[in-house]
């Protein structure tokens, strides 16, 4: 393997992606001469072209690995491969540049090149991504989208190690700060040389959109506050969700909820979260509609949704940011202890809302799904929350992704998926003495019971499906309002109270 051929491959590579100009290169081979600790540079003509740098980054950091510039670990990897690419990488003035040139013709043109930037820096790692297990279950709420995350890899004890050697600091103060922006990173903090961020203005406030490093759906973006506060749903959340949806209306944009257990799993920053992909939830039909005094302009209904959510429909900007203000704010005092709902114990709020909006043409649309975090001794872990029965699929909470339909699960399943699909196939009646999957026994049993004979190659289909109802079930439990006769009456209550 030759570097210097790899180095001329990322160069060709970059040009292709327009992440750096003809004119860049000495400047570009200098930097990549520097940080592999060269002394010497040949140009080759190349005539290559990759939709990934992942086959040329590997071959580097072989090298870096060889001659004791780096340790060979994943953490260390990846340090060393952000620092590669962003030799060949524009500055972010240029970048932001480049996106308002775009936006001139059109956002979509602006958010087109943005996310293949992001794609071909290897800042969005596609190829891990790729490994991802992903299926759709249909169910009677539409399609679920299911996904098992393999695209994290395992720490390495090195890594652990050295992570505990960093001296703690508070810059950046966390992986939203715009602070972030190419920060060299170290054993306890990703590398974020290749991160870009487009600033913008949000009720007349600075915020910034990026790309996640690990996008669960396609085009997905974070739009993260310029100051680093807390998350906190209010009026001014709902005037920030459809001025973003206003610059860009081919994207829907949500924010998860304030509150511990039924929140995200970053409450200290203020951020949301959009891209371009139809949820289930965003295709589920209003299935009661409702009137709301003095907002007679406003299409207001309940969604045939597993959680229980009001849409909010019109082309008035005001009105439907005044209405979703006086619903979130009826709901954070609102109990009903026959249904369950208590708005605060002994001085702890539990009511909060989490919205979502999108553009259906001229119309704005936004929904507000009801959330209560509370726990009782029986559900320890919160009564609106994945029940003790669905731990061994989901225990996590359920946050914005969860809530529209996408099930992000853990990505030991993989494997427990696998033994549980072989001890089906060969008959097993038990395997609560199997350690890798005793915590699924009680639904293997129900399994067992509904499947009684199975061949090997039918497993895998069959327990995908099977995945996708516990999800389902899981949507369910968090739903503050359970879709039975007295569940619909009691969020009836509910709407009716909203003066």
């Amino acid at each position: 393997m030759s570097i210097n051929y790899e180095i001329n491959r990322l160069l060709n590579f970059a040009v292709q992606q327009e992440l750096m100009n003809a004119e860049d290169f000495y400047y570009s081979v200098n930097r990549l001469v520097d940080v592999l600790r060269l002394s010497e540079f040949e140009p080759e003509e190349m005539a290559e072209e990759l939709a990934s740098p992942m086959p040329i980054l590997e071959n580097m950091l072989d090298y870096a690995v060889e001659q004791g510039l780096i340790e060979d670990t994943v953490n260390e990897r990846d340090l060393f491969d952000t620092r590669l690419m962003d030799c060949v990488m524009p500055r972010p003035s240029e970048v932001i540049r480049r996106f308002h040139s775009d936006y001139a013709r059109s956002p979509k043109a602006a958010t087109d090149r943005f996310y293949k930037m992001s794609r071909a820096s290897n800042y969005i790692r596609s190829d891990r991504i790729a490994k991802n297990l992903q299926w759709k279950t249909p169910t009677e709420y539409g399609d679920l989208d299911i996904t098992i995350n393999l695209s994290k890899p395992e720490k390495d004890p090195r890594d652990i190690a050295k992570a505990k050697l960093v001296k703690s600091t508070s810059y950046p103060k966390c992986l939203l700060c715009r602070e972030n922006e190419g920060f060299a990173g170290h054993a306890g903090h990703p590398a974020r040389e290749t991160h870009r961020l487009i600033p913008l203005r949000l009720s007349g406030h600075r915020w910034f959109l990026q790309y996640s490093p690990y996008t669960y759906y396609n085009e997905h973006c974070i739009v993260l506050n310029r100051k680093h506060v807390p998350m906190k749903i209010s009026r001014r959340s709902f005037e920030n969700l459809l001025d973003f949806v206003t610059i860009f209306p081919h994207y829907f944009v949500g924010s998860n909820a304030d509150l511990p257990i039924v929140g995200g799993s970053i409450l200290s920053h203020d951020h949301y979260q959009g891209g371009r992909y139809d949820f289930a939830m965003a295709k589920a039909p209003i299935e009661k509609h409702y009137k709301f005094e003095a907002f007679e302009n406003i299409e207001a209904g309940r969604v045939k949704w597993p959680m229980s959510t009001i849409r909010l429909r019109g082309e008035d900007r005001e009105e439907l940011i005044e209405l979703a203000d006086k619903i979130q704010l009826a709901w954070r005092g609102y109990s009903d202890e026959k249904a369950e709902i208590l708005a605060e114990t002994e001085g702890n709020p539990h009511n909060t809302v989490t919205p979502i909006a999108r553009r259906r043409g001229s119309l704005y649309e936004l929904d507000l799904v009801l959330r209560n975090n509370r726990t009782t001794e029986e559900h320890p872990l919160g009564l609106f929350h994945p029940h003790a029965e669905v731990h061994h699929i989901k225990k996590e909470n359920i946050g914005l992704i969860e809530v529209m339909g996408l099930a992000v699960l853990p990505a030991r399943l993989k494997s427990e998926m696998k033994r549980v699909g072989e001890e089906l196939s060969k008959g097993t009646e038990d395997i609560s003495g199997i350690e890798e999957v005793r915590s699924h026994a009680d639904w293997y049993r129900k399994l067992r019971s509904k499947y009684p004979a199975v061949k090997a190659e039918e497993t895998e289909k069959i327990l995908q499906r099977e995945i996708g109802k516990v999800f389902e079930k899981v949507l369910t439990h968090a739903g503050v309002y359970k879709r039975t006769e007295e569940g619909m009456a009691a969020f009836d209550r509910f709407v009716a109270a909203v003066k």
